[in-house]
């Protein structure tokens, strides 16, 4: 946090929410939480839902995500008046009166066919969430005493929603392939840290990430959705068990 700070982004990743309490406790007054929210729809910390902890949420309605479009969509959640109708404002070529243009906006506005998807899967979004709740802790079963793989924890006050059961093994790439070739569909998220991106090289040496550079390789997502089998899932950890040897 420099002067320049204006806002700290919170991501709530794989499901669980970032410690945004804490967060908030350190920064100095007017420098603005804003929520990453695009994997925890439904997700809790201390009782509180996403958008609860800072001044907005931005979340993805990406197919693949806990509550999906039928194509890419996203949203933003706020309690604040002002910002709320900024959203409208500049997601609606600039105007809330038809062919008033107060700033300059652009064509950002929901689809009326992905509102009606994400309509009917709001309604099933928490016995979707609850199925993977069950998936994860299924997993957690089957993996334990595996004193190769360091399964996800769940942090104090938190109530996730599992959008990704995310796993560290050495030999990730090796594991992945062996998976792979067994027909598991196992995968690998953000294998190169956000501030190792080419993106951002112009702006380095940045500040060291140790965890996420020690993570990075060996990061391993393991199939999870509200429709896995306890069967599907014991194929998954056998598989896992015979690659690791």
């Amino acid at each position: 946090v420099t002067p320049r700070t204006r806002a700290v982004i919170g991501v709530h990743l794989y499901g669980q929410m970032a410690p945004l309490e804490v967060i908030a406790e350190q920064l100095p007054d007017g420098v603005e939480i804003i929520e990453d929210a695009a994997q925890s729809q439904g997700a809790r910390r201390h009782g509180r839902t996403l958008g609860a902890f800072g001044r907005a949420a931005a979340t993805s309605f990406y197919p693949g995500k806990n509550l999906g479009a039928y194509g890419d969509a996203g949203g933003v959640v706020t309690s604040d008046a002002q910002v709320e109708r900024s959203v409208r404002l500049h997601s609606q070529h600039g105007a809330l009166v038809r062919h008033h243009h107060e700033v300059s906006g652009r064509n950002s506005r929901l689809d009326a066919l992905q509102a009606v998807v994400l309509s009917e899967k709001l309604a099933r979004l928490d016995d979707w969430n609850a199925l993977r709740v069950e998936a994860a802790a299924r997993y957690d079963e089957r993996l334990a005493g595996l004193d190769a793989v360091r399964r996800p924890t769940v942090a104090e006050g938190n109530e996730p929603v599992w959008h990704l059961y995310v796993v560290e093994v050495d030999r990730r790439d090796e594991i992945l392939a062996d998976l792979n070739a067994a027909g598991i569909g196992a995968s690998i998220h953000y294998p190169v840290p956000v501030h190792c991106q080419p993106a951002f090289a112009d702006r380095s040496p940045g500040p060291p990430c140790p965890v996420a550079e020690r993570s990075a390789p060996r990061l391993l997502s393991l199939p999870l959705y509200p429709g896995i089998t306890a069967d599907h899932q014991d194929r998954v950890t056998e598989a896992l068990r015979h690659a690791i040897g």
